[in-house]
């Protein structure tokens, strides 16, 4: 039997929900924050900073995956929301890009010279939005984690990366699920190259709001004298996976007294042993697990068929498998790198060159951590969304709403098609 369609006029928006994520955008005090901190554009430019990133938060938010979006798809239902003015793709691209800064270049000691891009105005007012929305409190301290994502990209300025890839290896700092610091890199640089700066400048700038660092963690990639001395005087723990060494692999020799431990259902064998490696005058404690290697085969150099890993550490008081266990929660922030790549517009990178993508990366992880902070007000309403549930549910769930905004009673009203408890959202 055929299906019988009736055509209405009205225009309903079938992504009436992100009117809701508009107005929160507006009054936490986001905009304000914005434009005091970017300061204001001409009037011949027509949208300030905070118009061109509040509607390019509400591209994503509603599904998007590029600024294209904005008159591909959504234009319309963007503009249905009373009072916001909408920019162009190309005014969006032009406001990133006036927000870019040029490159830094750093010679290493082959000769070889690389681009690192050091945005800190908009690293600074993406920690200020963090406060504003209660996501950081000023005074406390937090555990920071940090490491070099490959951004693959076949963009005009990219390089050849470990990974054998052609892309960016920006240097990310975290605090749990939030992105607190980012400095684009040159996809060819050594993670270790010119890392203890980068980590300076991101614990000043923290230090510059009055966030505190009570431990930091990092991968091998962090595993240098000069790396650990910067981490080390800016935090009061830290943990970071050791490289193997002749040296350490003789250490590990000596040991008599493993213990086994179970850590994820799977026993390994644990123990600790003085660190001097890179200093005299300090001793840290390097953590050592070891697991029977898969292949079963007798390791040249330990005679023995075990395989080891270590982790570096000032933190004396923690058993062996505390320190095992809090330095694997490392795998957080790898989820945190997932959902910027496919939910927050890092696979589709929109510039040429690697200080406009290094800025619309910095704007897009405030974006991110701005949808944190909404769906966690949601979820106080929303019985079926959690502080930590994924763009694409939140777009099933809260988003895709039909709705459309009527002037009557000299007022704004939205009026939805729903049993949801939207009216319960009171911002």
């Amino acid at each position: 039997m055929a299906i019988k369609v009736q055509k209405l006029t009205d225009t309903v928006s079938p992504l009436a929900g992100i009117s809701f994520v508009d107005r929160l955008f507006d009054n936490v005090g986001m905009s304000n924050l914005i434009d005091n901190e970017l300061g204001q554009r001409t009037r011949v430019t027509g949208y300030q900073y905070s118009e061109i990133i509040r509607n390019l938060s509400n591209v994503f938010i509603s599904g998007g995956d590029s600024i294209e979006d904005i008159n591909t798809y959504l234009k319309e239902h963007l503009q249905a929301i009373p009072n916001n003015h909408v920019p162009s793709p190309d005014t969006v691209l032009r406001g990133i890009n006036e927000l870019s800064v040029d490159n830094s270049k750093f010679v290493s000691n082959s000769g070889n010279t690389y681009d690192f891009n050091i945005n800190l105005k908009l690293n600074q007012l993406n920690i200020k939005s963090l406060i504003l929305t209660e996501q950081l409190e000023a005074g406390k301290f937090y555990d920071f984690d940090y490491d070099n994502q490959v951004i693959a990209n076949k963009k005009y300025d990219a390089k050849r990366t470990y990974k054998k890839n052609k892309g960016y290896v920006p240097g990310i700092a975290t605090i749990g699920d939030k992105i607190v610091y980012i400095e684009n890199r040159d996809g060819n640089a050594n993670v270790k190259f010119e890392q203890a700066a980068t980590l300076k400048r991101a614990y000043a700038l923290l230090e510059s709001e009055n966030i505190q660092v009570n431990r930091s963690r990092m991968d091998a990639g962090s595993y240098a004298k000069e790396i650990i001395d910067i981490v080390d005087k800016n935090s009061n723990l830290f943990y970071i996976r050791a490289n193997k060494s002749a040296k350490l692999l003789l250490q590990i020799k000596e040991i008599i007294n493993w213990q086994t431990v179970e850590i994820n259902y799977k026993n390994y064998q644990v123990a600790s042993l003085d660190f001097t490696q890179f200093y005299e005058d300090r001793k840290y404690r390097l953590v050592i697990m070891r697991e029977q290697s898969k292949s079963n085969q007798i390791d040249a150099f330990t005679q023995d068929t075990f395989a080891y890993r270590s982790i570096l550490t000032n933190d004396r008081i923690s058993t062996e498998k505390e320190v095992i266990e809090y330095y694997n929660q490392r795998g957080a922030s790898e989820k945190t790198f997932d959902i910027m790549n496919n939910d927050f517009g890092w696979k589709h990178l929109p510039f040429s060159f690697l200080n406009q993508n290094g800025a619309f990366m910095i704007i897009m992880a405030m974006i991110k951590n701005f949808y944190n902070y909404v769906v966690r007000k949601v979820s106080e309403v929303f019985s079926d969304i959690k502080p930590t549930t994924r763009l694409k549910r939140f777009i099933f769930k809260f988003i895709s709403v039909a709705g459309k905004w009527k002037y009557q009673g000299r007022q704004w009203i939205l009026k939805l098609y729903t049993h949801r408890p939207y009216d319960l959202l009171i911002w």
